[in-house]
């Protein structure tokens, strides 16, 4: 028996795989986005630091320049520096 496929509808979801589910910053989950974003996605990235926190880019830099000397995380205070994996 042969079988013809006159149409088809694909459906997919996305998941970033981040070691929490919320950002430690804006509390916001990680499958939306920042609140300064209208879409989650690839305009509203995570990004990880060598500590292995993860926030949405636009949280954490914003929290950098927050800081007056010394550029910490948020969650452990080591010196953030960004994970180049």
């Amino acid at each position: 028996m042969k079988v013809t496929v006159k149409s088809w509808t694909g459906v997919a979801t996305w998941r970033w795989v981040a070691n929490d589910d919320n950002c430690g910053i804006c509390r916001m989950a990680f499958d939306g986005c920042c609140p300064d974003c209208k879409l989650p996605g690839d305009d509203c990235p995570l990004v990880w630091g060598q500590c292995s926190h993860c926030f949405h880019i636009h949280c954490i830099v914003k929290w950098l320049h927050s800081q007056q000397v010394n550029q910490h995380c948020p969650m452990c205070r080591q010196e953030w520096k960004f994970n180049n994996k």
